[in-house]
Parts: C-alpha cells; sequence; structure tokens
C-alpha cells in the first residue's frame, strides 16, 4: 500500500453540470490514490451579477437559490462516497464566486479537480474563466477532466488504470516542473511515463537544410532528451520511461499521445499580478484539445521535489 501522500485534501469544485460530476468521479480516484480526504466545494452567488439592485429578488428568492445549490452539492459528496467510501468526504456551500473562491481552496489543497466545461447555472465551472485562473494562478497542481474515463476502471471497480502519464520536456523551467510532478504521478499510479521531446525543421537556416545530417540531429536531440530525464529516473527507478522524440509540434505531438494516456502534465508560468500570468501556448491547446484529462504543475513543483 502507499503511504500517505502529504498535504492537504484533495479539491473539487462542481456545479450542475455532467462535466462536475465527470470531475467528483476523477477526484474520488485521487483521494484515494493518495489516501486524502476530498473536499466537495460549491462556490455560490445567489443573487446573479446582472440582477443585483432588483428589489423584486428577495429572501424568497434567495432561499429558493439557496436549497437548489445545495441539493446540488449534496448530490455530489453523496457520489463521492459512493465511489469512495474509505475516503472521509466533506461538503461546503461557500458564498462567492468560484475563481476567489476555488483560489483560496487550491491555497490549502495538494490537488484541485475540476470540469472542462459547465452549465453556468450557480457556477459557471467554464474553461477559460475557472479552469484558466486556476491553472495560471491556483496555488496546488490543477487537474482538468478531460475525455472518457474506462468504466471498467477507478474507484469501486477494482481495476486500475494502467495506462501512462505523458508529459513534454524541452529543458525550461515550465517544463522541469511538469517532469517533476509527471514522475510523481506516474509513480503513484504505478504506470509508465511517456516523455515527449519535439524538434522542427524550421529551427535550422533553410540554406543549410541540405548539408544538414538529420539523423546526426536526431541522435543529439534524444540524448538531450536522456540527460533532461536522467536525474528524475534516478529519484523515481520503478519508473518506466518510454522517451519519444519527435520532429513536429509540441501541441501536435503531446496532443496525438493523449489519445492513449490517463493524464498529461503541463506547466504554469506561475502567479503573477492581480491577472495572472499566462499559460503558454502549449498548455492551452492540451487545456482545451487534449483526450484525456490535463494536470497542470505549480512552478516551484521540481525544487520541492529534488
Amino acid at each position: 500500500m502507499n503511504e500517505k501522500h502529504p498535504g492537504g485534501p484533495v479539491v473539487v469544485g462542481v456545479d450542475e453540470s455532467e462535466s462536475a460530476r465527470d470531475a467528483v468521479r476523477w477526484a474520488a480516484e485521487e483521494a484515494v490514490l493518495r489516501h486524502a480526504p476530498l473536499r466537495v466545494v460549491l462556490a455560490f452567488a445567489p443573487i446573479p451579477a446582472g440582477h443585483v439592485g432588483n428589489p423584486g429578488l428577495g429572501t424568497a428568492y434567495r432561499h429558493t437559490m439557496t436549497e437548489a445549490a445545495r441539493a446540488v452539492l449534496d448530490a455530489a459528496a453523496e457520489q463521492a462516497r459512493r465511489l469512495a467510501p474509505d475516503v472521509a468526504v466533506e461538503s461546503e456551500l461557500c458564498q462567492g464566486f468560484p475563481v476567489p473562491v476555488l483560489l483560496d481552496e487550491s491555497d490549502h489543497a495538494q490537488l484541485t479537480v475540476v470540469g472542462s466545461r459547465g452549465l453556468g447555472g450557480f457556477t459557471g465551472l467554464l474553461l477559460g474563466s475557472v479552469a484558466g485562473a486556476l491553472a495560471a494562478r491556483g496555488g496546488s497542481p490543477m487537474l482538468v477532466v478531460r475525455g472518457s474515463r474506462d468504466e471498467r476502471t477507478g474507484p469501486g471497480t477494482g481495476e486500475p488504470d494502467t495506462r501512462p502519464v505523458v508529459v513534454g520536456v524541452d529543458g525550461s523551467p515550465t517544463s522541469e516542473a511538469a517532469v517533476a510532478l509527471a514522475f510523481e504521478e506516474a509513480a503513484l499510479r504505478r504506470v509508465p511515463l511517456v516523455a515527449v521531446h519535439t524538434w522542427l525543421d524550421d529551427m535550422i537556416e533553410p540554406t543549410l537544410a541540405p548539408v544538414v545530417d538529420w539523423d546526426a540531429l536526431e541522435t543529439e536531440e534524444r540524448s538531450l532528451l536522456a540527460q533532461r530525464l536522467a536525474g528524475w529516473s534516478e529519484k523515481y527507478p520503478d519508473v518506466e520511461v518510454r522517451r519519444l522524440v519527435e520532429r513536429d509540434r509540441p501541441a501536435r505531438a503531446l496532443l496525438t499521445e493523449t489519445a492513449q494516456a490517463q493524464l498529461v502534465v503541463v506547466g504554469s508560468r506561475g502567479r503573477g499580478n492581480a491577472t495572472g500570468l499566462l499559460l503558454g501556448s502549449v498548455s492551452h491547446a492540451l487545456l482545451h484539445h487534449a483526450h484525456c484529462p490535463v494536470l497542470v504543475a505549480r512552478p516551484d513543483r521540481a525544487e520541492k521535489n529534488r
């Protein structure tokens, strides 16, 4: 059995959407993997922004909307308890809008989970708003649930998911944080890690292309990938690493690999001013188009794991 994973709870943000139910399913499994408690959160602002000050929205309206939100939250918590009966599950109806509520929750979590899209309604967990803000500014790694889960695996089935974890490697600080988290996640799940490194012909001056030794260049890129993984492979000797070097654009190569993966790990550029720093183009593409869930690493992950 794995040792208890250090840190706070796994937090999942929910609303009334099908995507949120998928997020609860994933969050339940993550809590099982980490031997961690699960915290189910619904951020609720009972007066819609467009109706502030409308005298027709009084106490009765607030009560009705609050009860409806409570029912959604209770259903999500019950789903989590059914999927992971050995996990301690707590739930909270939080007053406020989803971005500030979940950003605050992420500061005390070891993992924050959200769906890739929502209905709007109570919280509007729409990718590009809540998920995008958490990816860029959250205080813990953030999992955006995309793609479809194999119903034959996961909580309550007794069958583990044996598909690999995928990560892109380019040597940048953002990539290094993602690699650190990817090794940790592969070890936790006891599955292989697919490390993808890409290079492009257009990096070569066109006038030199006829005399370039392409085989030698590819060999050099493979050596470079091996060097960047060496330290992590020593730290996680039980993780099988599959190295993939492609003459392709990184987003396209990684998207292809997500079709056979259980998880793809990307980095963010960290926390900046009030609006946060933007995600890189590769992370942005994966958040919108990956065939599996996307796990966004915090910038300090590499230093913590060394």
